[in-house]
């Protein structure tokens, strides 16, 4: 029986695109776009950041010196949240109808400016009882310590848990901590694979 509903942030609840960002860099710096992913690839500043092993500021600092950017701190903030798409993958009024019934948690690999920016602009998000998040956790998807994370703030058996993420590795990942885990596609296959255990949500038929 499923008692906690688990999703996944980026391409499950929020569409992105990694090249808005990389564009939206490139004018205010000295390389073209195409180098900006080489140059951060090369380092590990985003898998720091994500981990919570650099401020909000201290990373700004480094990508600018990284980049030779020229930006406001609030300026990059918003070029950095300029990845997201305005429309959700999965509606609120989903989310609201199963909250009634189930404990919902967000489960993602994030940062400090992203997350601020997805509560700010997605009011979905107030429908989560909890967020486990990357880099107040400590630690990335897939490591087995993110699963534990969310399973304690679950307060119920991983097996009463369903969690659904858009990467495959992320889903075995949490089959191995005992989640009840499924690849997400698209709202339709999530609505059918949530019927299949008998999840009901206000419109279901």
């Amino acid at each position: 029986m499923t008692k906690t509903i688990i999703f996944d942030l980026g391409k499950v609840l929020i569409p992105f695109e990694i090249r808005r960002g990389y564009a939206a860099l490139q004018r205010h710096c000295g390389c073209p776009a195409e180098e900006v992913p080489r140059r951060i690839a090369a380092t590990d500043l985003v898998s720091r950041f994500e981990m919570g092993q650099l401020s909000g500021q201290q990373f700004f600092e480094e990508i600018s010196a990284l980049l030779d950017l020229e930006v406001s701190y609030s300026l990059f903030c918003e070029i950095w949240s300029s990845i997201f798409l305005p429309e959700t993958l999965i509606p609120e009024g989903l989310l609201e109808s199963l909250r009634a019934n189930y404990r919902l948690l967000l489960l993602s690999n994030t940062n400090a400016i992203h997350f601020a920016m997805v509560r700010e602009h997605y009011p979905l998000l107030r429908h989560f009882h909890d967020y486990v998040l990357s880099y107040q956790v400590g630690v990335l998807k897939p490591a087995p310590e993110i699963y534990q994370a969310a399973l304690a703030c679950a307060g119920c058996l991983p097996r009463e848990c369903f969690y659904t993420d858009d990467i495959a590795e992320y889903v075995e990942a949490a089959r191995r901590q005992g989640l009840d885990a499924v690849q997400f596609y698209s709202l339709a296959q999530l609505k059918e694979e949530l019927g299949k255990r008998g999840v009901g949500w206000q419109g279901a038929k």
